[in-house]
């Protein structure tokens, strides 16, 4: 994947892209900590999906006149500018735009899944996985006949590598791991993982989520079968997700969804499919949002990957490390210098929610719940936990707000 060289990240000039973060709530100003549920949208994304509406908004594809043509000429690119962004040699026919990384997992699961698994395959997961992993591979083993065996997760919030190397054997038919928790922050040894995959003779699908947003990502580097992501949580608009797959992998998927623009013939008796990526793209595709997501690359490519990388994870340590100044704070996952951009914890006796909204009151904005990984919240003992989570524009003061919340929360619960 081809870098470039950014200047150092200037959180003030970034944070004047992004209006929202100038509103108060009587009086009292927002600190959002919510960026692992949904990044907040910069000025020059949302004014490319503003062009789109306001200049040449037209359905894509097959259309003769202008705006058509521009249409689909900026929506196509977009296909390219993505794969560019995770370093997909394949260019646009291994990127396909879903709704969100949720289905992009489904699109394999149904695809791929129902026609290669049966009795007797074995798909691993890790314990840590989103339900959008865990719930989608678990409900196609039942389709299937296929078992679901999970890799476990140590006392420190790591993968335990020996028991994936135990589970990772030739009955394996895929392999879908989180690249980084949702919950725990931990950053997972995916090439590894590969490899162990690859060994068997399985393929590897790794939840990018939490990770394109916040890092730089190489699909081909980490050699992943498939790669899944969201618009949403990397500046991008809602409504887009990201399926990238090996060429050669989704020439051999029949699409599981049918209908308008995915076709090449149809007769009455038989279809035949488009070519890559637009067979598994049926009906009308989320135009606006594609080419906003591009647009979104293009922001933060000029901020620098590795920028946003480093101003997370430092986040990410400055919070634990404050976090852990108290004795009645529990901290999930791994060390604070060991990270992704995130920290869940939970206050003795104060139950997450009653965390959040007292946080909320201070203007400071945090998840509360299971995050999609209640099993993994069964495993830890605890039913919820509080995360906040960083991004571009967040800062230490920011960290500071979200301690002086908890000291309140501390107080009224005494």
């Amino acid at each position: 994947m081809e870098t470039t060289e950014s200047a150092p990240l200037s959180v003030e000039d970034i944070r004047s892209d992004f209006p929202i973060l100038e509103r108060e709530f009587d009086g009292t100003p927002l600190v959002y900590l919510d960026n692992a549920a949904t990044s907040q949208t910069p000025e020059p994304v949302v004014d490319a999906i503003v062009e789109y509406y306001h200049t040449y908004n037209s359905n894509v594809h097959r259309g003769l006149h202008q705006l058509s043509q521009e249409a689909s000429i900026a929506y196509e690119d977009a296909h390219d500018r993505v794969a560019e962004f995770i370093g997909a040699s394949g260019e646009r026919e291994e990127i396909v735009f879903t709704k969100n990384a949720t289905e992009s997992m489904n699109t394999v699961a149904y695809a791929w899944g129902l026609e290669e698994l049966g009795p007797g395959d074995e798909i691993v997961l890790t314990e840590m996985e989103h339900h959008a992993a865990l719930v989608t591979w678990q409900q196609i083993a039942k389709k299937t006949g296929a078992t679901v065996r999970f890799i476990e997760v140590d006392d420190e919030g790591y993968l335990d590598m020996d028991h994936a190397r135990e589970l990772i054997g030739p009955d394996t038919a895929m392999v879908s791991v989180v690249h980084v928790s949702n919950t725990l922050g931990t950053v997972n040894p995916v090439s590894e993982l590969t490899d162990l995959a690859h060994e068997q003779d399985a393929l590897i699908f790794v939840d990018g989520a939490q990770s394109v947003p916040h890092m730089p990502v190489d699909v081909e580097a980490i050699d992943a079968d498939f790669f899944a992501f969201s618009g949403h949580k990397m500046c991008g608009p809602t409504g887009v997700g990201v399926l990238y797959g090996k060429k050669h992998l989704l020439e051999e998927m029949q699409p599981y969804l049918y209908g308008g623009m995915m076709i090449e013939k149809v007769t009455f008796e038989d279809s035949t499919w488009h070519e890559l990526p637009w067979k598994f793209e049926a009906g009308t595709p989320v135009i606006a949002q594609g080419i906003a997501l591009a647009e979104a690359c293009d922001y933060l490519d000029e901020i620098g990957m590795d920028n946003v990388k480093r101003h997370g994870e430092a986040l990410a340590e400055y919070a634990h490390e404050r976090l852990s100044e108290f004795d009645d704070i529990e901290i999930l996952g791994p060390p604070a210098d060991d990270r992704g951009a995130l920290v869940s914890f939970n206050l003795d006796t104060v139950h997450a929610h009653d965390v959040s909204e007292i946080l909320n009151a201070h203007g400071v904005a945090v998840r509360a719940g299971d995050h999609c990984t209640q099993p993994l919240h069964d495993k830890l003992g605890v039913p919820a936990s509080a995360r906040a989570s960083f991004y571009i524009y967040n800062t230490r003061e920011e960290v500071d707000k979200l301690v002086e919340g908890l000291e309140d929360a501390r107080e009224l619960f005494a």
